[in-house]
């Protein structure tokens, strides 16, 4: 039995809208970057982008849990000595308001030639309108709310067991009486005997 390998160029892309409004950051990034790299589908190839398109709208409207806008910062370097710069999230957001939610999807894609293929498939809008709606993208339900208790079980509810109904065979068999079986007297042992006497 062979596996399917997709090939290149034979899946058609499809194209996904999100609205980010009041979204965390990192749980929103964790629903679109499966779908850039294609592990939403059954055809997925690890060697190959099998991946579609996603646009993301409102990405000014993101939201972090906890203090993290004041305690988180993103690092980059030019690559010259003493180039390294530390930026709080809420001075990025500032700056670049979609480049919170892009660090944290690239940063669950691949590190490598495909990856950044695949990012480029991201493409994020602030404010509600983008300029694809010629491609009739597809409305996406992203997943709101907090994850359950850590080691929270679901226990369903009990259910009361009602008695099984008797069938006529059982039912035959418990009315009538079982016959007694007379007591079998033990055998005397003969060597019992001469021991005792």
């Amino acid at each position: 039995m062979n596996c399917y390998q997709a090939k290149t160029g034979e899946l058609a892309k499809h194209w996904f809208v999100i609205d980010a409004s009041g979204l965390v950051v990192g749980r929103l990034a964790a629903q679109i970057a499966p779908i850039l790299m294609g592990k939403h589908r059954p055809t997925y190839t690890p060697h190959i982008d099998t991946g579609d398109y996603v646009i993301v709208t409102n990405v000014d409207k993101v939201v972090f849990t906890g203090d993290k806008w004041r305690q988180k910062s993103y690092q980059r370097y030019s690559g010259h000595p003493g180039g390294q710069t530390d930026e709080a999230a809420w001075k990025l957001f500032e700056r670049r308001p979609e480049r919170i939610l892009e660090l944290a999807i690239q940063r669950m894609m691949p590190k490598s030639k495909m990856g950044r293929h695949m990012i480029d498939k991201l493409k994020l809008f602030v404010g509600p309108d983008h300029p694809h709606q010629s491609q009739s993208p597809i409305v996406l339900e992203p997943f709101s709310g907090r994850p359950a208790v850590a080691g929270a079980v679901y226990v369903p509810t009990p259910k009361v067991k009602t008695p099984r109904p008797v069938s006529t065979k059982r039912a035959a068999a418990v009315e009538t009486p079982v016959e007694a079986t007379p007591a079998v007297e033990p055998t005397p042992d003969p060597a019992s005997e001469a021991a005792e006497s």
